[in-house]
């Protein structure tokens, strides 16, 4: 049969027992922020085991899309190594939810191998739980299994758990024999090929409280899981699930492109790679259609590790370009039928793929030679072991996963210092938080605090009001500043991107400036930068006042609250309105909003068009001008707030009851920043800036509001003293006569350069002693006074063309800065292997420089005008060197 075949046959038998089909759920899990990725086929129906949802039908078949590579369950390491293992798979399942139990579950999954199927009875072993004498019963008198073949084991094998605490139950493993002769009973649950589990049947009926007692559910569950790819290997007779049709058109894709063919050896490394890369293509493939986007953290790490890891291998094959993006249609083309987002997210999908693939195939090579370097200092040393150090040096510089850098040095015979490596890695996270904690102190060296309350949670009051009456229940001093925490203050402190607020705390002596509000836990901490004496009627130093306990005053500026809202609702429009021009794979991964601008980083696999960027500005502008959208705001449950259908994202931190802020008819998001009432109130929005952050990441800048406006005339005003300059009509384009104005000067300079280098080609032929003739090859090495760069570099090329076997470099200075220019003609790099890039390399060492370029031509610069005769000295020797030799 082929494998779509044994997939609606599943599907189809289970229809045959009163079940309702249901649709995979995206790999992705929107809902269940502890998984990574959905990692088994139970995953959507947790919350029915947990008691707290339903569903409309009682039993349930599908095939679910799974990735399993981080965490508890990651086969990441195994994968290629064997016959069985992936980081993507399909798990075929068939459910009830308090509808039938053990009696159905295992008499229809052996009318479903043994007689739709056809399996072999005698090949087929039942595990059970030590004590589940049910099950063992079940399997006894109402299968055909051989008694003999029913086995018992313990917690570790046959006892299932959703976690620590929770639903769980004992589970009946359906086994399958695949050693030669049959003797595989001892195999079974030891891990080994030749004894694989096909089919795990779960009987969910405890929950684990916290004392580790079981407590009998309200209603039993039944949850099974077999592996699609492995039965689609045993029911065409493959000892490896690569063997079956599954893998085959991705093998005969990596073939053509890499003109390597799939040999199924188990240790042949070209064969390893094949799988590898197939497996991982997959992985990516259903990943992305499903939203996800390579990133530097959570998921989007774990797919980037993937993507590296494939391309790594992809070496093994001879292949250095980038090759996962070529198999993005293959994933789609045979599996599109059952998973049809994989057709409809096909290109954009292998758009993010190839643009990871060519940031880090940028870094790769030096990477790998940096790591060669190493190896051979560990071998120098007598070691077989690579630094932590060195590691995390590879992993922060280059981008190599932890795990790919391992995977190397097992290559080379050596193994990797993890615990260094990890030591490093929380030295790093330890810095990043001093830094922030630093940040939250207002940069300020931090004094003792003085706490007038047990209390320290401040009450924020700002959404409803720029002003507030409240006590100080904190203060501490230092070099610079005063830092007060309020017991309730209109302040926002910092947060979500968005800057804090800045304003004035009045005491009954003092007027305080407040420059900036952070986050200390839940303490808003304000910091004061300058103090007024109301008594004096004088500024006073803000570390040396006498501010304690007491009532305060505190206002907001409201002129820069308002600006920063306009900043902050516009990013919301501008998030949707990407997500609706780019596609539903953008995602926010970062903002800044202050008074002044916004900033807003977001998933993209490519730089943004100038067409793209006009239909982005154009589309939030359209939202401005219609001024319909009222916002909305409300603190509801977070379960509510995603049924609702608010945008949160996977590494988000989120509280049970969630601030959702709603744009209606544009935008749902959890947000707990302050805005606008209506979006006609931001005015104007302005596009100044996209760019690139870091690979798939992209940023825009804008100005919203009176700063977009003063933009705008600002740039009228330049562009009309640009017409007046030109005496150009107003309806003329001033950009068609100012790039002619500097063609011509491109022109003149061109000419003025070649005349320059002339007047300098003249002088070195008027001088005897500048070309030297060593075995028929012309050699010059000259300070040449008065030339700048660009005519060095067009006597250097002159100087090339006029003689057929030459080598030459050309030095000067100017207000302390050197230029070098050398070359070798065609024969001298050819014949003789002279290598100009090279050369100057070692003579820009003598002027305190550096450089580079090709065989044919380089440059280089540096800041030691005496060293100038060196480097002609160290260039002659070395070119005379490489001509005698």
């Amino acid at each position: 049969m082929k494998s779509s075949d044994i997939r609606q046959s599943f599907l189809d038998f289970f229809v045959g027992k009163s079940h309702t089909i249901v649709r995979s759920a995206p790999v992705i899990p929107a809902d269940d922020p502890t998984l990574l990725f959905t990692n088994a086929g139970m995953n959507q129906f947790k919350d029915v085991f947990l008691a707290k949802g339903t569903r409309p039908y009682s039993r349930a078949a599908d095939t679910q899309k799974c990735i399993r590579a981080s965490g508890k369950h990651n086969d990441l390491e195994d994968v290629g190594r064997d016959t069985y293992h992936h980081t993507f798979f399909e798990m075929l399942g068939n459910w009830s939810f308090g509808d039938y139990y053990k009696e159905e579950a295992i008499t229809w999954a052996w009318e479903l191998l043994t007689v739709v199927w056809k399996l072999p009875e005698e090949r087929l072993y039942a595990t059970v739980y030590h004590d589940d004498d049910e099950s063992f019963r079940i399997w006894e008198e109402k299968t055909s299994i051989r008694p003999d073949h029913i086995l018992r084991f313990g917690d570790k094998d046959n006892f299932w758990e959703m976690g620590e605490t929770g639903p769980c139950g004992p589970c009946s493993e359906i086994h399958i024999d695949l050693t030669p002769d049959g003797s595989g009973r001892a195999l079974v649950n030891a891990d080994d090929p030749q004894a694989i589990e096909l089919w795990n049947l779960v009987f969910i009926q405890y929950d684990r409280q916290v004392d580790g007692r079981l407590e009998p559910l309200p209603q039993r569950h039944v949850d099974t899981g077999m592996g699609f790819e492995r039965v689609c290997a045993v029911m065409q007779g493959k000892s490896s699930n690569y063997d079956t049709d599954v893998f085959r058109p991705l093998f005969d894709t990596i073939t053509e492109l890499t003109g390597v063919e799939y040999g199924a050896s188990m240790h042949d490394p070209q064969d390893i790679a094949m799988r590898v890369i197939a497996d991982h293509a997959r992985t990516l493939s259903f990943a992305l259609s499903d939203g996800a986007m390579p990133s530097n953290e959570g998921r989007g790490y774990v797919l980037r590790r993937i993507l590296r890891r494939a391309l790594r291998y992809a070496k093994d094959l001879g292949y250095n370009k980038p090759i996962l993006h070529r198999l993005v249609a293959t994933v789609a083309d045979s599996m599109g039928d059952v998973f049809p987002e994989l057709r409809d997210r096909q290109d954009a999908v292998a758009r993010i793929v190839k643009a990871e693939e060519e940031s880090f195939l940028v870094t790769l090579d030096r990477g790998i030679e940096i790591f060669n370097g190493l190896v051979g200092k560990v071998r120098g040393e007598g070691s077989s072991t690579l630094e932590g150090e060195d590691a995390f040096k590879l992993y922060d510089t280059y981008g190599f996963p932890f795990d790919l850098t391992r995977l190397m040095a097992s290559s080379a015979g050596l193994q990797v210092d993890g615990e260094g490596f990890e030591r490093c890695m929380q030295e790093q996270k330890t810095r990043a938080r001093q830094d922030r904690r630093e940040k939250q102190r207002g940069g300020a060296e931090e004094g003792s605090w003085e706490w007038f309350s047990d209390l320290h949670a401040t009450e924020f009051t700002g959404y409803d009001g720029l002003e507030a009456d409240a006590s100080i229940i904190g203060i501490s001093r230092s070099k610079k500043n005063l830092l007060l925490v309020l017991d309730r203050t209109p302040f926002y402190a910092e947060s979500g991107g968005q800057t804090g607020d800045r304003g004035w705390i009045e005491t009954g002596e003092y007027r305080l400036e407040v420059t900036d509000t952070q986050k200390d836990g839940d303490s808003f901490v304000h910091v004061v930068t300058r103090a007024f004496d109301n008594v004096r009627d004088s500024e006073a130093d803000p570390a040396d006042i006498a501010v304690g306990p007491g009532r305060v005053h505190a206002s907001v500026d409201r002129k820069l609250r308002q600006a920063t809202e306009r900043n902050h609702t516009a990013t919301h429009l501008l998030h949707a309105v990407l997500r609706h021009t780019l596609g539903a794979h953008v995602q926010q991964k970062g903002s800044l909003v202050n008074p002044e601008r916004l900033r807003f980083d977001f998933s993209h696999f490519s730089k943004l068009t100038p067409e793209e960027i006009d239909a982005v500005e154009s589309a939030v502008n359209d939202c401005i001008r219609q001024a319909e959208a009222t916002l909305k705001h409300a603190d509801v449950p977070y379960d509510d707030a995603i049924t609702k259908g608010a945008l949160a994202f996977f590494g988000d931190k989120y509280a049970d009851l969630v601030r959702v802020v709603e744009i209606p008819g544009i935008s749902v998001e959890l947000c707990g920043g302050t805005h606008v009432d209506n979006v006609g109130q931001i005015g104007l929005f302005k596009i100044v800036g996209e760019s690139s952050v870091a690979a798939g990441v992209r940023r825009i800048e804008a100005l919203t509001g009176r700063a977009a406006e003063e933009l705008m005339w600002n740039e009228y005003r330049e562009l009309h003293d640009v017409r007046q300059l030109l005496k150009m009509k107003a309806e003329e384009p001033p950009a068609e006569k100012v790039a002619a104005i500097l063609e011509e000067r491109r022109a003149l300079e061109k000419q003025l350069a070649e005349l320059k280098a002339e007047v300098l080609l003249a002088k070195l032929q008027g001088d005897a002693s500048a070309l030297e003739d060593v075995c028929g090859c012309r050699i010059v090495a000259r300070v040449v006074d008065g030339a700048d760069a660009e005519g060095l570099r067009y006597a250097a090329q002159m100087l090339r063309q006029q003689f057929p076997l030459s080598a030459g470099l050309l030095c000067s200075s100017a207000e302390g800065k050197v230029s070098l220019a050398a070359f070798a003609s065609d024969r001298a790099v050819k014949e003789l292997g002279i290598d100009a890039g090279k050369l100057i390399r070692q003579a820009a060492a003598a002027v305190k420089g550096g450089g580079g370029g090709k065989a044919e031509f380089a440059t280089a610069g540096g800041k030691n005008p005496e060293g100038m005769e060196d480097a002609c000295r160290v260039f002659r020797e070395a070119v005379r060197c490489i001509v005698k030799a």
